[in-house]
């Protein structure tokens, strides 16, 4: 069942409840107020009956039934408002007239002498009677006086209120269900734009939006509704380009695992196969253990970065000036042999870190500023101590990086001159690792380039400071 049939169902039943209530109500003390009056005028017209019959006692005795037939008489040729009249004694009848004096009631063993009581006696489906019966004596003798007053005029107008109430009843039910039907739709049309918009995203159409502009709960709910479907959005567009920085990451893998194997493997044949030249026989050895140097490499480059993306580190204290000058000195030889010099500038402290992490981290960019510089190049390393960490900033004069790849540079696999890089070893993995340590070290990296000119790479450390 549709929500606006529930809430037309609703007001339907609260209106005819209240209605109910309340019309019956009215209806029912109108017509006790209506028998109340006929009640009071019945019993005092009773009771001036009463009076007449010992006041002319008093004036005249007087005590046969012609006596008493000529004062009632009398009373009811002076326009009386009763139907019916009896007077009997001992059960029999004195006097009675009426058409419907006979049916009147015996009340004699309720009524007395002190006071008179009174019930309502049907004659017909239309026509009632309210019967007043009390005792009185003349001399000696007991007398019972029943009257009867028509009040059919009462039940009638109740019956016909009823009959009014019911027909005004029926009708307000009709316009309550119109009018709710109507209010409802109106109030739960938002509604079902908003089912609208849910099933269309449902069915893949993420772009759907419900864009109700109302001030009330429902409004809110479409803002947050399309607030929900906006995150949504994201980060389905996040996991696409996630699967598909995957797809180029297993792409790149492979390939640069194809390269160097067939190499290996082509080499390897070759020196199965054929009688080479001891010189001959060299170079391809030498070639062999090269590309095998640079699978290790690969491989090992692969499994730091794994490490890096699940496992939880424990921060140390530590100086990065000691590691950064370690570094450096160890291989500062082997940077001469291609005139790169290296230079160090760093400031003594101490501060929270992974050391074996930033070793990694300080090799990488040294290794890519080494292979960006072709000759008389210039390596310069400093570190600073900040307030929660140190900044590590490594700078070389080397061919620079493009504008256009700044985007990609720390991407898994990823080149900005892919012919050098893997002419001089590189997988492309090296800013991807750095970049993976940072993270964990709740820092960043930043980089400036200038072609031809060199670039600086940044590196802010927040892990903390002692």
């Amino acid at each position: 069942m549709k929500f606006r049939i529930k809430v037309m169902f609703c007001m339907i039943a609260l209106m005819s409840v209240l209605f109910g209530i309340g019309g019956s109500s009215l209806i029912s003390l109108s017509f006790q107020n209506a028998l109340r009056q006929e009640e009071k005028s019945a019993i005092a017209s009773y009771q001036m009956i009463l009076n007449t019959l010992w006041l002319a006692n008093n004036m005249e005795s007087w005590y046969t039934q012609s006596d008493i037939s000529k004062i009632l008489n009398q009373l009811s040729a002076q326009k009386s408002n009763w139907s019916a009249i009896r007077l009997t004694s001992d059960e029999k009848n004195i006097y009675s007239q009426g058409e419907y004096a006979g049916a009147l009631y015996d009340l004699s063993d309720r009524a007395d002498m002190t006071h008179c009581v009174y019930t309502v006696v049907p004659i017909s489906d239309e026509l009632i009677y309210l019967q007043v019966s009390g005792s009185f004596s003349i001399g000696y003798t007991p007398l019972n006086l029943d009257v009867a007053f028509d009040i059919s005029s009462v039940y009638e107008t109740y019956l016909q209120q009823q009959r009014i109430y019911v027909r005004i009843f029926l009708l307000l039910l009709f316009l309550c269900a119109v009018f709710s039907y109507i209010l409802s739709y109106f109030l739960t049309r938002p509604l079902m734009k908003l089912s609208k918009a849910s099933k269309e995203i449902a069915e893949g159409n993420y772009k759907c939006r419900s864009n109700i502009r109302t001030s009330d709960e429902i409004g809110t709910l479409s803002k947050e509704f399309d607030q929900m479907t906006d995150h949504l959005l994201y980060h389905i567009e996040e996991l696409g380009a996630a699967m598909e920085r995957q797809e180029q990451f297993i792409g790149s893998f492979t390939h640069e695992l194809k390269t160097p194997m067939t190499s290996i493997i082509g080499y390897s044949d070759l020196l199965r196969s054929k009688n080479l030249s001891k010189e001959d026989a060299l170079n391809a050895a030498n070639y062999i253990f090269s590309e095998g140097k640079r699978l290790e490499r690969l491989s090992l480059t692969l499994l730091d970065i794994l490490v890096a993306d699940q496992k939880e580190i424990e921060l140390t204290p530590a100086s990065p000036a000691k590691l950064i000058e370690t570094l450096v000195h160890y291989h500062k030889e082997e940077y001469a042999k291609q005139q790169i010099q290296l230079e160090t500038q760093c400031e003594k402290g101490i501060c929270l870190l992974e050391p074996d992490l930033i070793t990694s981290l300080v090799i990488n960019l040294m290794e890519n500023a080494r292979r960006a510089i072709t000759e008389n190049g210039k390596i310069r390393i400093t570190c600073c101590m900040t307030l929660d960490g140190c900044r590590i900033t490594v700078s070389d004069n080397g061919r620079g990086i493009p504008k256009e790849s700044f985007a990609h540079i720390t991407e898994a696999f990823y080149r900005a001159d892919k012919s050098r890089s893997r002419a001089q070893g590189g997988a492309g993995l090296g800013l991807t690792l750095c970049e993976k340590i940072v993270t964990l070290h709740h820092g960043s990296i930043s980089f400036e380039s200038e072609e031809n000119k060199g670039t600086i790479v940044s590196v802010e450390l927040k892990g903390g400071r002692l």
